[in-house]
């Protein structure tokens, strides 16, 4: 079958689109299928694949998130901004305010007046400040939080330079992180509210060119260390500079995190699944 996509792209992590609101799709979304189109050589390339789907809860929609790999995963923070405009695009009257559902639970976006798109996040959780020790590898201490998927996090004094597939592959197998293991992200402090950032994902398995829970769990664990004050803006490897706001307690409980960047449709087309 001839399958209809739509690619679109949050601060140059990309991912491939489809409507499966019908359910239709759902026999051929399988997990090689899913890897063949995300393949950069042979298919059309992308961070993973995002399909809408009916709600079975609370939420407007559905949201089914497929890294490149094939495999499903909980959630993911640019991901759920191009599904937040992806929705409004499909929605014949326009659907700015769009309710969620994922695997790490309810979303909420918003497509704003100049088209960004902010999502409100699910609320983090499993904060470890010094989770690792610094390394050879990763010579900084290294932090955790999961910001609807597992993050580990290094502040260095420049990132420009570094080995980042062997330091985040360092992390996303260590035995600390184990078994579902972690993303990876490497960032360096440019002033109190301005990060820069670097980010391995699981399931990519290399350095993407952005990761918004990982630029969420980067900020708040930022916020935790410096108490550095809400928004935080965090330039990415894509070019683009993304903010995470945030409500913060004294002891390191966060609330209202947001995450506000682009989200663009840049091609649709057709791509060819050959069914068993």
């Amino acid at each position: 079958m001839m399958l209809h996509f739509y690619k679109m792209t949050g601060a140059g992590n990309d991912f491939v689109m489809v409507d499966n609101r019908d359910l239709s799709l759902s026999s051929v979304l399988t997990h090689d299928n899913i890897a063949d189109i995300c393949d950069r050589r042979f298919g059309v390339g992308a961070d993973g694949l995002i399909a809408v789907e009916p709600a079975k809860g609370k939420g407007d929609v559905r949201m089914r998130y497929y890294n490149s790999d094939g495999g499903e995963a909980e959630m993911c923070g640019n991901g759920a901004r191009c599904f937040t405009a992806f929705v409004d695009f499909l929605s014949e009257k326009g659907m700015k305010v769009v309710r969620f559902e994922t695997m790490a639970g309810i979303v909420k976006g918003v497509v704003n007046d100049d088209d960004s798109v902010t999502v409100q996040l699910t609320t983090p959780k499993d904060l470890k400040l010094n989770a690792l020790p610094a390394t050879d590898v990763v010579p900084a201490p290294v932090h955790f939080l999961n910001t609807g998927v597992p993050h580990a996090v290094a502040y260095l004094p420049s990132v420009d330079k570094l080995d980042i597939k062997k330091a985040g592959a360092f992390l996303r197998y260590h035995e600390a992180f184990a078994p579902a293991g972690t993303n990876a992200n490497f960032a360096t402090v440019l002033s109190p509210q301005h990060l820069k950032l670097r980010t391995y994902e699981r399931g990519v398995e290399d350095e993407t060119l952005a990761c918004g829970t990982g630029m969420t769990a980067t900020a708040l664990l930022h916020a935790a260390l410096t108490g550095a004050p809400s928004p935080i803006s965090l330039d990415v490897a894509g070019g683009d500079t993304l903010k995470v706001a945030f409500k913060r307690t004294k002891d390191n409980q966060f609330s209202d995190v947001t995450l506000t960047g682009p989200a663009l449709i840049v091609f649709r087309g057709e791509v060819l699944i050959m069914e068993d």
